[in-house]
């Protein structure tokens, strides 16, 4: 059983993709775990030969419990992994809940989610004079969500440092790159944002870390946790994998991939336990300063606000500007004002330089 967020110790698992003497692969989805922050697709990371199932659907048991045994075989071409028979409609954890409450069998409804996955809408719009579900699974979301913040708080000793970057170049880069883009391949400022940072994370690499077991673990790779608001309430941050290395199309594409299956139930393990640094972002609802609380195992949390208009001394002149409030909260433990300052500068910089991203 993964371990899917800093106060995960638990989860349930809803579903096995595989059966014994299935072969799987690195990277093939294997499994349905249900946690407080939705319906997660585990994966497996190494390949063989599934030997023997070792917990059966619903049972809930703690993070860490071995969930399946694989016998590795070395040199073996490794085909794709033979799904479970169909039959079993995809639902999200909260849509079945409001099924059970509602009495709608998930049989009965069609999904609209990714692969036709059940959502708690869909649900809704089959018992249309039914009162709407979910305040007990967002205090359960709430309260795992505020035990993550008050260990954060507890033990990591924050700094917060915090700049306005003048978006002028950005701006008008971006409205240029579109005009030469489909309307569905248009890039929005917040490509921009995670971009920037996961390159100066190659620069000040201090912040690209996790903490384990009482010290700093460097990571070789950048992936940026990218804070998601669900539909329902509550947040996940689930990972944009190497960013740093991902184009500003290939990044646009799986940033609006990853928000839809965040908030219908379709993430998979890795992309929640693998972030090394989070970016979040409150611009859409007006506010233009938002200052984080560093969620562990990471050091490290970059907030962007709202692009607004300000007065801006350019040679000399004051001219008005498109301007974003950047605010870095990390973890003193692993880096300092100094170095976190160097971050925001290379932030501001490259952002200067939006054709480089």
């Amino acid at each position: 059983m993964p371990i899917l967020g800093a106060d995960m110790t638990a989860g349930t698992l809803i579903a096995w993709r595989v059966r014994p003497g299935a072969v799987v692969q690195r990277g093939d989805t294997i499994a349905e775990v249900e946690t407080d922050k939705g319906l997660i697709d585990v994966e497996v990371f190494v390949g063989g030969v599934v030997e023997k199932i070792l917990v059966e659907p619903g049972a809930t048991v703690p993070t860490g419990t071995v969930l399946a045994l694989i016998r590795e075989e070395a040199g073996a071409a490794v085909p794709a992994a033979p799904p479970v028979a169909a039959g079993r409609p995809r639902i999200s954890p909260l849509a079945r809940r409001l099924a059970e409450d509602l009495g709608v069998d998930p049989a009965s409804v069609t999904g609209t989610g990714p692969d036709g996955a059940i959502t708690r809408e869909d649900v809704e719009r089959a018992a249309p004079a039914a009162p709407a579900r979910g305040r007990l699974d967002l205090a359960r979301m709430r309260q795992t969500i505020g035990a993550a913040m008050a260990r954060s708080k507890r033990e990591i000793p924050h700094y917060y440092l915090a700049t306005t970057i003048d978006l002028a170049r950005a701006r008008a880069w971006l409205a240029e790159e579109n005009t030469r883009r489909p309307v569905t391949e248009r890039l929005l400022p917040g490509v921009l944002f995670v971009k920037a940072v996961a390159l100066a994370l190659r620069e000040v690499p201090e912040l690209n870390t996790v903490w384990r077991d009482g010290e700093a673990v460097p990571s070789a790779a950048v992936h940026v946790g990218v804070a998601v608001t669900l539909r329902q309430g509550g947040l996940v941050a689930p990972a944009l994998h190497d960013a740093d290395r991902a184009s500003l199309g290939d990044l646009m594409r799986a940033l609006r991939d990853l928000v839809q299956r965040a908030r219908t139930g379709g993430l998979r393990s890795s992309e929640l336990s693998d972030p090394t640094v989070t970016v979040t972002s409150l611009g859409d609802q007006g506010v233009e300063t938002v200052v984080g609380i560093v969620y562990p195992p990471q050091v490290a949390i970059v907030g962007f606000g709202r692009i607004v208009e300000r007065p801006w001394v350019v040679e000399g002149r004051v001219v008005p500007r498109p301007v974003v409030t950047a605010t870095l909260s990390a973890d003193h433990r692993v880096s300092d004002g100094h170095r976190g300052g160097r971050f925001l500068a290379a932030v501001d910089r490259l952002l200067q330089q939006p054709e480089r991203l």
